[in-house]
């Protein structure tokens, strides 16, 4: 038999990961009889190099013991393999993670005992995946465990107590639901999702300790035999179901590495290279953290361009919270404000991922921040993957929402050049989370970071909610604010005219969605906002009354017959009609009680075309009329003498008066009215 043929042979019966592992055995072979490509000289060396840790040397002696699973764990290994876990892939996490407290515990031991450790052997977790046998190494050089240990902690669920856990893990799990809080210690049971049978050789750091093999293949029992050739530590084998042979492969048990435990604190080699190369740079000073450090990372954490801002946070009391967060330099789309994406920060405790997109931590409308927060305190469930809806995270929630709040308003401080950037990206997601927010003290922290013009700045200039409560009168109750699309137009506003003689500051709302946050927000600072054509209606000084002596003006009269005339003509869409003096130069206004509701009305169900009339039925509009203006004292005179024409120009006064109310959806509406109107004017005319 030719030596290729008896290399593949032995390949096939023993694994390659186990020749490849023996440095001497690949010595041996006389290689120069078959050819060998590069990557498999790649891995030679590989593994060669790594060989001390990962070999195949352990072996069961002697006659085993075979043990029973308690109840609970029986059922427990029932659930766990079924229904537990939403992502397979989460028990090379939970096996990593126990092969790090293992380490951890090994070098607490050093500190608090006299027992010797040997200090030829590394603090690290070595992983093989070996496609070819269809199984998945991960040893560790920890603690190790005794005979007794081996009982306690893998033949028993870690801190059971409770059969009660067990009956309502069960009765979760059959109604699709993971809430079940508790640290139990169940991420070893995990590997029965992936595997038919579990092989741990373990080798406890006490001198005088002998070594074991404890073995299972989840039916209700396992066996433990001493065994030989263990080094310090413990080393789990799975034997991969067919259909999970993918964790099997390299590729695969790096790409899942690198999500989940990337930050673990010791080396973990994967078929003898180190992978965890990133480091938690959110545990570390933030004064030794270097711009490109937090380059590195934030495109780690999947983002293509620069942070604009970088905020850190760190605190043990009342939570113990380690946080890293990053706004974008991008401008977001439309489309990506206006989708409801994930929170963009992953969750770590212990610098072990627990979820990449954690959306219980931060409230939707902060999901343009970056990041990673890492807590100790976070209450998980058996599988880590779904957070408990508790007063905690509640907590953590309002916590980490107060401090990005709190940065951000320290950095418009800092430098309102690059704030207002910013601002201009990103104003939207504030906007929303006043409208979502529940909280009044929470939608005043986010209206804080708002930005307004009004009256009184120049053009382009903005001015914050806490600016324009220090700059009111001292006789001012309300915060005023006027929307329109431009500030012409509000500065051209019959509604601007009517109040300006007032000398109010007055916020400019621009944007068609701001009048909506204003009504959610309410009041800022114990000031109500308050839009300003609700001040006029609340003026009534000058409320339906003809100044006496003013000669440009129609006689109380003439007044009251325009009046009568107008609300008979008009009954259709008004309830009643009024004189107004705070006009002076526009012809007449329209009011209404809650003008800012009517309009977000509008906007969403009642302006249909075939519900128009359902909308005019459902408010109590008031037409006030100038009594000064040239176009109602001609209209005054053209009621008597023209009925259709005069008709016609009334109809189109309050139609202007709505659109400029913005109770007009569509202006597009009223052009039927003002051609009709043109044609009886020229009509007339000759």
């Amino acid at each position: 038999m030719n030596k290729f043929v008896l290399f593949a042979k032995t390949l096939r019966q023993v694994g390659s990961s186990r020749i490849f592992n023996q440095p001497r055995f690949i010595s041996s072979l006389n290689t120069s009889s078959f050819k060998i490509n590069s990557d498999a000289k790649i891995d030679q060396k590989r593994f060669i190099k790594t060989s001390c840790c990962m070999h195949e040397a352990e072996r069961a002696v002697g006659k085993s013991e075979k043990y029973e699973f308690l109840a609970e764990t029986k059922q427990l290994l029932n659930i766990v393999a079924k229904s537990l876990y939403s992502d397979k892939e989460v028990f090379v996490r939970e096996l990593i993670s126990n092969a790090s407290d293992a380490i951890e515990k090994l070098k607490y031991a050093q500190l608090t005992s006299d027992q010797e450790v040997d200090g030829q052997i590394p603090f690290e977790i070595q992983i093989n995946a070996n496609d070819m046998n269809n199984t998945l190494t991960i040893q560790d050089t920890g603690v190790g465990m005794t005979k007794d240990e081996l009982v306690k902690f893998l033949g028993t669920i870690a801190h059971s107590g409770s059969k009660a856990f067990i009956e309502n893990l069960s009765k979760n799990a059959e109604n699709g639901q993971n809430s079940i809080i508790g640290q139990f210690g169940v991420g070893f049971y995990s590997a029965f999702m992936v595997a038919d049978k579990v092989q741990v050789f373990s080798k406890s750091y006490k001198e005088t300790e002998q070594a074991f093999e404890w073995s299972s293949s989840g039916d209700g029992s396992y066996e433990i035999s001493e065994a030989q050739g263990v080094t310090r530590g413990t080393k789990i084998i799975l034997h991969l179901k067919d259909d999970c042979s993918e964790f099997s492969k390299d590729e695969v048990i790096r790409k899942i590495v690198n999500k989940y435990s990337n930050f673990v604190g010791f080396p973990i080699i994967v078929n003898g290279d180190k992978i965890n190369l990133i480091q938690p740079i959110w545990l570390e000073d933030a004064k030794n953290v270097t711009e490109e450090q937090h380059e590195e990372f934030y495109k780690f954490l999947g983002n293509m361009d620069k942070p604009r801002y970088t905020f850190t946070y760190k605190t043990d009391a009342p939570l113990n919270i380690r946080a890293l967060f990053y706004v974008p330099t991008f401008k977001p789309s439309p489309m990506e404000i206006s989708q409801e994406g994930d929170i963009g920060v992953s969750l770590y405790s212990k610098k072990v991922l627990i979820l990449s997109k954690a959306n219980q931590i931060l409230p939707r409308w902060l999901r343009f921040i970056k990041g990673v927060v890492d807590s100790e305190d976070i209450p998980l469930n058996l599988s880590r993957e779904l957070l408990q809806d508790s007063n905690l995270i509640r907590k953590l929630r309002t916590i980490l929402t107060q401090r990005i709040l709190r940065f951000l308003n320290d950095e418009a401080k800092y430098d309102e050049e690059k704030y207002m950037q910013f601002y201009s990206d990103y104003n939207l997601y504030f906007k929303e989370g006043i409208y979502r927010a529940a909280d009044q003290n929470e939608k005043e922290e986010i209206a804080s970071l708002l930005r307004f013009e009004t009256n009184k700045t120049e053009p382009g200039k903005t001015i914050s909610l806490n600016e324009y409560v220090k700059r009111m009168k001292a006789d001012q109750k309300n915060i005023f604010y006027y929307s329109a699309p431009s500030r012409e137009i509000a500065l051209n506003s019959p509604y601007f005219e009517a109040i300006k003689q007032k000398d109010h500051e007055v916020l400019f709302l621009f944007e068609q969605y701001d009048e909506m946050v204003a009504l959610q927000l309410f009041q800022f600072k114990n000031k109500q906002l308050v839009g300003i054509e609700q001040e006029n209606l609340a003026d009534k000084n000058k409320d339906d009354i003809i100044i006496e002596g003013d000669s440009r003006s129609l006689t109380n009269d003439q007044a009251k017959e325009l009046k009568d005339w107008l609300k008979t003509t008009l009954s259709n869409k008004i309830k009643s009609v009024k004189i107004t003096n705070k006009l002076d130069i526009h012809p007449c206004i329209i009011t209404a009680d809650n003008m800012s509701f009517l309009r977000h009305l509008i906007k969403t169900s009642y302006m249909q075309r075939e519900k128009v009339s359902d909308f005019f039925n459902l408010v109590n509009l008031t037409l006030e009329i100038n009594p000064k203006n040239g176009l109602i004292k001609s209209l005054y005179e053209l009621h008597k003498k023209d009925p259709d024409l005069s008709k016609a120009v009334a109809e189109q006064l309050l139609d202007n008066s709505l659109v400029t109310a913005g109770l007009v959806e569509d202006p597009r509406l009223v052009l039927s009215n003002l051609n009709s109107l043109l044609e009886k004017a020229f009509a007339r005319k000759f």
